[in-house]
């Protein structure tokens, strides 16, 4: 493949975007423009990696909680 059929298949896929309107946080909005100058892309990434199943979330409803062992009878720290 040489770069003349590299630049017109990132044409056709430029090509094939769909322009909307999405309404978001503006906290959030302001966390994105901290990642990019192209807030579309991240959140086109963020959109493929969710459909994919890649996304782990990391919040306090997804964590397990991690147990503290209890140290053996006689020795407590007292």
């Amino acid at each position: 493949m040489n770069m003349k059929e590299k630049a017109t298949d990132a044409e056709q896929r430029q090509a094939e975007k769909v322009e909307i309107a999405v309404r978001l946080d503006s906290e959030l909005v302001e966390q994105i423009q901290h990642l990019t100058n192209d807030p579309s892309k991240v959140i086109e990434v963020a959109i493929r990696q969710w459909l994919r199943g890649e996304i782990s979330r990391d919040d306090e409803l997804t964590r397990t909680p991690v147990r503290t062992p209890v140290p053996p009878r006689g020795e407590w720290n007292d």
